[in-house]
């Protein structure tokens, strides 16, 4: 059972690999034809990150269809065949109820709001410099998906509990509702915060859903598993292209599918205390933006040179293919660790 579960995960992430390599060219494209390119902001709103990233103006952006769209892709096609026709269709259908339903919805939805998003700076439309969402616009959005879903998780599955690493489950009643929306809405404004260098987010992202869908297989969730075996498919393809120096950015339709469900999945597998591991590099962009915006709006003075902290190591010098390398290691032990944490905890 568990070797051919293993199997089925293994094939589905090559699958997945070899559809998004082969619909890459397509997409990109379709994005050069329509000019969908990357917008900066004005140089007087953020003169350091204009300066180094004034060469990407006019990248084609929104590549992130190519990860989520493949996932949603191979997703309805074994859904349908696993329905109608048994044997190896019905093997590689991962669609369930409990287990794919609320990440797969998670993800259309976010990717969909990101896509408008990046078609809003393209077309120079919306408040923000360059077009597009304001951060305050950004956050009411990824506040109401996970409101969405912590209703969904609390009044119709009935989830109140958490499980706390060497201590065990704990129950928390409606806390678990503001939890649910903190957890959902930090990890997506935290991948959207890290999504600034070539390859960067990506390769922090692939860590982590590898971490989790270790989880998901070891919980015994292997249509959950089978699911973030296909996100990481799609993800090491979409970065064959991606890492520097890029042929395309992801833009805000992939940062936003995949923090939010990086977020649900956690939360569907219990295992939200312990994203500071699996999201260790998200997390620390995100408390370098909070920490600037504190330090200029009470001392009027910059901690780092620019915010998120990736710009800041570009701005003393660093190469970015050297910050992207050195924060994928990072991600790479910080995700083994937690990994640690959770097999340790599940032995007491």
């Amino acid at each position: 059972m568990i070797i051919n579960e293993a199997i089925r995960v293994i094939i589905l992430t090559t699958i997945a690999f070899l559809v998004a390599i082969a619909v890459t060219p397509l997409w990109y494209n379709f994005l050069k034809k329509k000019k969908f390119g990357k917008h900066l902001r004005e140089a007087s709103e953020a003169p350091v990150f204009h300066e180094l990233h004034k060469k990407k103006e006019g990248v084609p952006t929104a590549a992130g269809v190519i990860i989520w769209g493949t996932t949603l892709l191979l997703a309805a096609f074994f859904g349908v065949m696993g329905h109608f026709f048994d044997g190896v269709w019905h093997y590689f259908n991962f669609i369930s109820r409990p287990e794919t339903y609320l990440p797969i919805a998670a993800l259309l939805i976010a990717a969909v709001l990101g896509f408008i998003d990046d078609w809003l700076g393209v077309k120079h439309i919306g408040g923000a410099s360059g077009g597009g969402l304001r951060v305050k616009q950004k956050s009411v959005v990824y506040a109401a998906i996970a409101l969405v879903g912590a209703w969904w998780f609390y009044f119709r599955l009935g989830w109140d509990a958490l499980i706390i690493p060497f201590v065990g489950t704990v129950a928390i009643g409606w806390w678990y509702i503001p939890i649910f929306i903190f957890i959902v809405f930090a990890s997506s404004f935290s991948a959207n915060e890290t999504d600034g260098l070539d390859g960067l987010l990506g390769g922090t992202s692939l860590f982590a859903f590898f971490a989790l869908t270790a989880v998901a297989f070891v919980l015994r969730r292997y249509d959950l598993a089978a699911f973030g075996g296909i996100m990481i498919g799609a993800l090491l393809a979409f970065l064959w292209n991606n890492i520097y120096p890029a042929k395309f950015m992801m833009g805000d339709t992939g940062s936003m599918s995949l923090g939010v469900t990086i977020g649900v999945i956690a939360m569907l597998t219990n295992t939200a205390l312990l994203l500071p591991f699996f999201m260790i590099i998200p997390i620390v962009e995100s408390l370098s933006v909070i920490i600037q915006i504190i330090s200029k709006k009470l001392r009027k003075k910059k901690v780092f040179r620019s915010a998120p902290i990736h710009h800041h190591f570009e701005a003393i010098g660093w190469p970015e293919s050297q910050i992207t390398m050195r924060f994928w290691i990072i991600s790479a032990l910080f995700s083994a660790f937690g990994l640690v944490v959770f097999f340790l905890s599940r032995m007491m």
